[in-house]
């Protein structure tokens, strides 16, 4: 054997072949190597979309300007206000309509998609799909999006989201026993119910009560709503939480309201002076929405055979939140 061959030192007495330190770390490392157990599932980041829980999505329409939707409002001209007649009548009520249409906002977004021909050979290798995973990214960035859309708006391009339209009427929580307004572990069940009656009785009489535009969706902080789940009413003999008890004795229970109360990160903070938001508002395709007029899609695909790559392009489009009605939405701040 030749002693050129890099892992011999030397043959040392008796002809024995001797390796260097070197050598024998390489060769552990070989072994740990073979020795090591792979797992296959590879670790995505910790994150959520919360918006298709929130909100309806009206979808199709196409590459568009703006979304509009159509309004109408009816009254009457001359005659008896209430349109009672007696005796000769010439002065009959006539009625009228004056139809208007409100247009929004529509945002168009687009990512690209490079993936090199060398890095999609090599993890065929290793059996992993690489364009799988940029794909999934690119979903994801959508999905971030259009929570924003949803929730906040664009500010610096003249929208707004669920939890900030400046039209929308906003009130402070009532003040409690312990002379706050805040919900700490010092409120009471009754005092914490007494907050989401009144969101719901507002939007109930500022619909002319419609029940069609009464609060049924309510978004709390998550620290708020983590603490409706873990106290327990004691009135109860401690067998539910304040969430199950606010589910169960709200005013729109008994007329067929199914009440949704859950969390939402962005309503932390979003009240005045930094406080707390509870936003309640009527979940409904005709109350409040969003159009998708352009679900995801990969529009073009194209080869940069300078670099070795395909490149392909992402685009959609979708509406700013259309509110449809301004009186089932409330915010109330300091809770």
């Amino acid at each position: 054997m030749s002693k050129n061959r890099g892992f011999l030192k030397d043959y040392g007495e008796g002809g024995n072949l001797v390796l260097d330190s070197a050598a024998v770390a390489g060769g552990m490392a070989f072994l740990e190597g073979q020795l090591e157990k792979i797992d296959p599932k590879i670790r995505e980041p910790l994150t959520s979309t919360w918006w298709p829980r929130d909100i309806v999505a009206k979808t199709g329409g196409g590459f568009v300007e703006y979304t509009s939707a159509y309004n109408i409002d009816y009254a009457t001209i001359d005659g008896d206000d209430d349109g009672i007649i007696t005796g000769e009548v010439n002065n009959i009520p006539i009625m009228q309509a004056d139809l208007g249409r409100d247009l929004f906002r529509v945002f168009n977004w687009a990512r690209v998609l490079r993936l090199s021909y060398l890095d999609q050979q090599k993890f065929k290798q290793i059996a992993l799909n690489i364009e799988e995973f940029l794909n999934k990214g690119i979903k994801l960035a959508h999905d971030k999006v259009l929570d924003i859309n949803v929730y906040t708006g664009f500010p610096r391009r003249g929208t707004y989201g669920l939890i900030n339209n400046p039209y929308a009427t906003t009130v402070m929580a009532s003040t409690k026993l312990s002379g706050g307004t805040e919900w700490t572990e010092d409120t009471t069940p009754k005092e914490i119910l007494a907050d989401v009656n009144r969101m719901m009785t507002d939007t109930w009489a500022a619909s002319g009560y419609d029940l069609t535009g009464m609060a049924n969706h309510i978004l709390l902080p998550p620290e708020k709503y983590a603490m409706l789940v873990r106290r327990l009413v004691a009135e109860q003999g401690g067998s539910i939480s304040i969430l199950e008890y606010l589910l169960k004795n709200n005013i729109g229970r008994n007329q067929g309201i199914e009440l949704f109360i859950g969390p939402l990160p962005f309503v932390a903070g979003a009240g005045t002076g930094g406080t707390d938001r509870m936003v309640g508002y009527a979940n409904n395709v005709d109350r409040v929405r969003f159009c998708m007029t352009v679900a995801l899609n990969r529009a073009m695909v194209s080869i940069d055979a300078a670099n070795l790559a395909f490149i392909s392009a992402f685009v959609a489009q979708f509406s700013q939140v259309e509110f449809l009605f301004l009186q089932p939405v409330l915010y109330m701040d300091g809770i």
